[in-house]
């Protein structure tokens, strides 16, 4: 495991590469844990996330001769950003295996710094295969995106700088997927004094880390399902491991929906463009907020999220917010029978976004007809109120 001196060398070897992110105080959060919450934005580092730090690192103490061979990397797109940019910056070429369906944005990214890219699989894990195999077939310098002590070194500057930034803090809380990050700053974290509680944060359909946890040692996931690419990893580095065995208080999960709120919370109240993974430690905050113990310094980890997963994102997020309903409406088929749901739903405050009259459907009787409908409304209690409306009204409705 690393140690302070060899997150001080990192530092050094990054001082003109990454600039220090802000850490801004979050009213919000802080009124729901009770005590002063900060937001570290590694969403508005260089390439959009932490992974320029350990990847730099990494890649400016290869040998010459390594540089010769060049890189190859394995990477849903942060990571490949961070190795594109640092292969760029010491002129190293650079090939990076990306998953299909990798998001648009970190591809073209990654190719506007210079780098080759060859999509293979569906996960990273099935990228690392291939890097790997690359690595055997041409010599290149494999630049793991987790796994290696001088990534998770540079990582772990920004668990320096958290504590630069607030020295009184008392707990930090990270987005987690292979554990490179985490382990860094969970390592960075170790200093006389007050103890500071590390917590890691993983979606919950790419939670590798609590059965490896359970198991003493790295265990592979047999399938992931999650929003959040970015921390989707089905096997723990062994590398990362043992610092987050040692030095990591508790490893949490999230759903999608929060994910999803937490994502919205972050654009709306903080001006904040977030990734899924980015946000997974304020959704945990929000999943509940006592459980974290003020000072807390919550780890934005990654912004390089595509335009259309957002706008999908802050829909579900509006959802499960109840600020945007999805429903269904049969109605008696007569004069002024839309006119009169219309009415109603007026009278409940709820603003119609978009209204389709559908007629004819084999699961209609002949006397009505239904009504698709998209509110916009105020939260849960007003969703409740406006539901409660229409079986009052004598309407019946499935919700999509």
């Amino acid at each position: 495991m690393i140690d302070a001196k060899d997150i001080v060398r990192a530092a050094d070897l990054l001082h003109d590469v990454v600039a220090p992110t802000p850490l801004e105080y979050s009213r919000w959060l802080s009124e729901l844990v009770g005590g002063d919450v900060f937001l570290k934005c590694e969403n508005l580092q260089r390439t959009g996330s932490f992974k320029l730090r350990g990847a730099y690192v990494r890649m400016a103490r290869l040998s010459k001769a390594e540089r010769r061979r060049g890189v190859v990397a394995a990477s849903a797109g942060n990571h490949a950003q961070g190795v594109a940019l640092a292969a760029q910056l010491l002129g190293i070429k650079a090939t990076v295996f990306m998953p299909h369906g990798a998001p648009i944005p970190k591809e073209k990214a990654t190719r506007a710094y210079g780098a080759e890219i060859r999509f293979v699989g569906t996960s990273i894990d099935d990228c690392l295969r291939a890097a790997h195999a690359f690595e055997a077939e041409t010599g290149a310098v494999l630049i793991h995106p987790f796994d290696h002590p001088d990534i998770v070194a540079g990582q772990a500057t920004a668990g320096l700088e958290i504590v630069e930034q607030c020295p009184q803090v008392r707990t930090v809380v990270v987005p987690t997927g292979g554990g490179g990050l985490i382990a860094g700053i969970a390592s960075a974290m170790q200093r006389d004094g007050a103890p500071i509680e590390v917590v890691g944060v993983q979606a919950a359909g790419a939670a590798a880390y609590p059965a490896s946890l359970a198991a003493g040692e790295p265990v592979q996931l047999a399938e992931m399902a999650t929003m959040a690419d970015g921390i989707a990893v089905g096997l723990p580095g062994k590398e990362p491991f043992g610092a987050v065995q040692q030095y990591v208080g508790e490893m949490r999960t999230v759903g999608e929906d929060s994910l999803s709120k937490a994502l919205l919370l972050l654009l709306e109240r903080a001006k904040l463009v977030v990734e899924p993974a980015g946000a997974a430690a304020v959704a945990a905050v929000l999943d509940e907020p006592e459980r974290f113990k003020p000072p807390v310094v919550v780890v934005l980890s990654g912004g390089n999220i595509d335009p259309l997963l957002l706008m999908r994102v802050i829909r579900h997020g509006m959802a499960a917010a109840g600020r945007y309903l999805s429903l269904r409406v049969r109605i008696p088929d007569m004069p002024g029978g839309l006119a009169t749901l219309l009415t109603q739903l007026a009278g409940t405050d709820a603003n119609l976004i978009e209204v389709l009259h559908e007629r004819i459907s084999e699961t209609l009787s002949l006397d009505e007809v239904e009504v698709a409908l998209q509110l916009e409304l105020r939260g849960e209690d007003h969703r409740d109120r406006v539901l409660a409306g229409l079986t009052g009204n004598g309407y019946t409705y499935t919700i999509n």
